[in-house]
């Protein structure tokens, strides 16, 4: 399967554009007076200014069938009215807004509200429980909360005294429990025009929390420079371009979620599609047929379970929109590449980055022959190769041979620090590379491959054998559509590859 080549069928000049580096990128934004850059400015009110205030910027569809849309314009009104109610509580640029909510459109102006504010934003994941969302709040030191009544009552309440920086509790809609805010009517009477914070490129704007193998979370520092990587990888590697009906499917309360659900697709003015419900098969071939789906990017778990219910399912619907689709968050097998071929006349398109990176790194993108498997190659301003740390000292591998994948700073996305933990952040730089924990190889060809994490890898009998190896032969069998593969003790080899898989409606190990 892996040499296997899919050609790319892009017209010749319809999918990158001349590209000459960060600098050429940046020019490609507004920018503030002054030299300044502010995330919410490029994602919206550039597009207003510019006469594009009536195109949709958002189409939301409810859990029970609601259907709404929000202009570019009425999402500038919307974010402003955000950020005058964070001023009127005295809630200071720099300070930290955390996010807890489900998809719904409250959500998109309070991240663009915060931002335009000087606020920096954290988005947690809705499901987690109490304490994860304690953790992450503790260690980013929150001021400013959004959420649900549910939610705070799930997970808030019962600790919120403990927790002196927490002073303000939004909450969305027309009622709040006692010392919280009623986030609807504050928005009511708040003014729809506010003069963004003349925030520098430097300033912290974000920050994800991704967790470690042992420990607490670590949470990765971006600024508002991380919009020219934003906006830049959409344009590359989704083939985003303006006007397109483009749907994420990952949670905001994930970076892939507020990258490219949020502020990658806004920068490039696209229509977000936002789906409030949880996966539905017939639910999501609706989606994509009703609103005429033009970019998809999603997981290979969805595209797993898609996989599973079988091609007669696909065959009911016209998706004759799609143009580009496109993988994330986990690697893709190469029979979900090939399955996507055969089904909805286009590949899926994998990619590879990191909540450190902040955006897309490697990516087969439109104008690229896709190699099933393969992560793809660099984007134009990224160097990437396959290291071997060796003492102090980090030496280049050639093709072919697997090593820690490897990338030369300085791209505009790339995270600032680990929140409070700079002795961390700078262990992942050695011999002018960034380091990023994961084995890959190349290819001649230039392509990479992803092969597991350093910590992940299972050494049987002398071999490194990568888990995502051995899930992706399996996958390679049509009864299988979900693999996994771990290392279990062996007195004889050390560790021997324990694999199980889904198929013919049974695990089987």
């Amino acid at each position: 399967m892996a040499h296997t080549i899919i050609r790319s069928s892009a017209p010749k000049g319809e999918t990158e554009q001349p590209q000459t580096g960060w600098d050429a990128a940046r020019a490609r934004l507004a920018g503030l007076a002054g030299g300044g850059l502010n995330i919410a400015h490029e994602a919206v009110d550039r597009h207003v200014v510019a006469g594009h205030g009536a195109q949709t910027a958002l189409i939301w569809l409810g859990r029970n069938g609601d259907r709404r849309t929000v202009s570019y314009a009425e999402l500038a009104s919307a974010s402003a009215r955000f950020a005058h109610v964070l001023r009127a509580h005295g809630i200071a640029p720099g300070e930290r807004l955390f996010l807890l909510s489900g998809r719904v459109p409250e959500l998109y102006a309070a991240t663009l509200g915060a931002l335009k504010a000087g606020v920096v934003v954290s988005p947690l994941f809705a499901a987690f429980g109490p304490e994860p969302v304690r953790a992450r709040m503790e260690i980013g030191q929150a001021s400013v909360l959004v959420t649900s009544e549910t939610q705070y009552r799930r997970k808030i309440a019962d600790w919120r005294t403990s927790m002196p920086s927490l002073r303000l509790v939004l909450i969305l809609g027309d009622s709040a429990p006692e010392g919280c805010v009623a986030l609807g009517p504050a928005m009511a009477a708040a003014r729809d025009v506010f003069e963004t914070e003349a925030t520098d490129p430097e300033d912290m704007a974000l920050l994800h929390f991704t967790s470690g193998t042992t420990g607490l979370p670590k949470g990765v520092v971006h600024v508002h420079q991380a919009v020219v990587g934003h906006a830049e990888t959409g344009r590359l590697a989704l083939d985003l371009r303006p006007g397109d009906i483009y749907w994420c499917t990952a949670d905001p309360g994930w970076v892939t979620g507020m990258s490219y659900g949020i502020i990658s697709p806004l920068c490039n003015r696209v229509t977000m599609v936002v789906d409030e419900a949880e996966f539905d098969l017939e639910r999501w071939y609706d989606i994509l047929e009703r609103e005429r789906v033009q970019v998809w990017y999603t997981s290979p778990t969805a595209i797993r379970m898609l996989m599973r219910a079988g091609e007669q399912a696909v065959a009911a619907h016209d998706f004759s929109a799609l143009r580009f689709l496109a993988s994330v968050g986990e690697p893709l097998n190469a029979e979900c590449v090939v399955w996507g071929e055969r089904v909805f006349g286009k590949p899926f398109h994998d990619n590879w980055w990191q909540s450190e990176t902040g955006g897309i790194m490697i990516a087969n993108t439109a104008a690229m022959d896709i190699k099933p498997g393969a992560m793809g190659k660099p984007l134009p301003g990224i160097e990437a190769g396959i290291v071997s740390r060796e003492g102090e000292s980090v030496v280049e591998l050639p093709h072919g041979v697997i090593g820690e994948l490897a990338l030369r700073p300085g791209w505009p996305s790339m995270m600032r620090t680990y929140l409070g933990q700079p002795e961390r952040y700078d262990k992942c730089f050695a011999g002018g590379w960034y380091l990023t924990g994961d084995l890959a190889m190349a290819d001649s060809d230039g392509y990479f491959w992803f092969v597991g994490r350093a910590d992940d890898l299972i050494k049987s009998s002398g071999h490194l054998i990568g888990p995502f190896e051995v899930e992706s032969a399996l996958m390679e069998h049509p009864a299988v559509t979900e693999a996994a593969a771990i290392g279990v003790p062996d007195e004889t080899a050390g560790e021997v590859v324990k694999a199980s898989c889904y198929a013919e409606g049974r695990v089987r190990t």
